[in-house]
């Protein structure tokens, strides 16, 4: 009888060198393929201006033989720093940008909450138009929405005025007392649909099974979207609020536009504005400054923000 082990081939073994080179740690090369298209962008439009900022802000100008001398520039330390902490057209910026965080942020943020759960609840339909059009202020840039505003605060353009005049009351939107509100609401119009977008897609991600573990219990629509949906979606939330606080701190667009037709809005209104307008002078290394000083104020709050929300919540 011919043994069966003679007529099987036998598998062909790889020798151990060939096994670990195949199945092993990827090569650096391949490595270095997959990373290069993200960190080469990163390294030239991130950190090199950054970089480039910082090494401008140690910078001065200085003049030889008086006022009227040649100019040029020289190492300077922190002087660009202390003559920003001295001034007080930059803590006024900060003042207004801090009060209109205040304000606008946590109102902003309620109203897309409360359109997110409205979109997530089973009562509502046409759930794909509303979601869409709540969106789509996000799809026309900020200068845009800030000239379409424009229209209607200025009173002899606005339709809107002409409503309101007609019943007694005439606003002034652009007054001093309002016109950092006008632009509040410039923002959260701008803003509100695509904050909700993020906390409805976290809503999506929530299993159905407990929204029916929670109506066995005798929950409502309203006890689950406040006991359930409101605290599996808070690391959503915490996102956009971060998201917001950066966003603020770079607000510039929106007062830059409404300068234009209202003479409440100083070139320095926000931090961003005074950068700008410092810049717009030659004084690149104030400037500079300033812009470092406003990217560790916005990394100091987004950053304590997150550890504040993280520890509250046991994470």
């Amino acid at each position: 009888m011919t043994d069966i082990s003679t007529r099987v081939p036998r598998a062909v073994s790889s020798p151990p060198g060939r096994r670990r080179r195949n199945g092993g740690r990827p090569r650096a090369g391949t490595i270095a393929a997959f990373l290069t298209p993200f960190f080469l962008p990163f390294l030239l439009f991130y950190v090199a201006p950054v970089g480039y900022a910082l090494w401008q802000s140690l910078r001065v100008v200085r003049r030889t033989g008086g006022q009227w001398g040649t100019s040029y520039t020289t190492f300077g330390g922190f002087e660009q720093y202390a003559q920003v902490f001295q001034n007080a057209e930059f803590w006024a910026s900060i003042g207004r940008i801090g009060l209109f965080g205040m304000v606008q942020v946590p109102v902003m943020l309620f109203i897309a909450l409360i359109m997110a759960l409205l979109l997530d609840t089973p009562l509502l339909r046409l759930k794909a138009f509303f979601r869409i059009t709540a969106f789509m202020p996000y799809a026309v840039p900020g200068v845009i929405a800030a000239i379409m505003w424009s229209y209607l605060y200025s009173p002899q353009l606005s339709p809107v005025i002409d409503l309101f005049e007609s019943f007694g009351w005439q606003p002034d939107f652009l007054g001093p007392g309002a016109v950092l509100w006008s632009a509040a609401n410039v923002s959260t119009w701008l803003w509100t649909g695509y904050n909700m977008l993020i906390m409805y897609a976290a809503l999506q991600a929530i299993p159905q099974e407990l929204y029916e573990a929670a109506k066995l219990d005798g929950a409502g629509q309203w006890t689950i979207a406040w006991r359930v949906k409101v605290p599996i979606i808070a690391p959503a939330i915490v996102l956009t609020t971060v998201f917001s606080i950066i966003g603020t701190l770079q607000l510039y667009a929106e007062p830059a536009v409404l300068r234009q037709i209202s003479s409440n809005i100083s070139s320095t209104f926000t931090p961003n504005m005074l950068a700008y307008a410092v810049a717009s002078g030659n004084n690149y290394q104030q400037a500079a400054a300033i812009s470092v000083v406003i990217a560790v104020i916005t990394f100091v709050l987004s950053f304590g923000f997150m550890r504040l929300t993280s520890k509250k919540a046991g994470l």
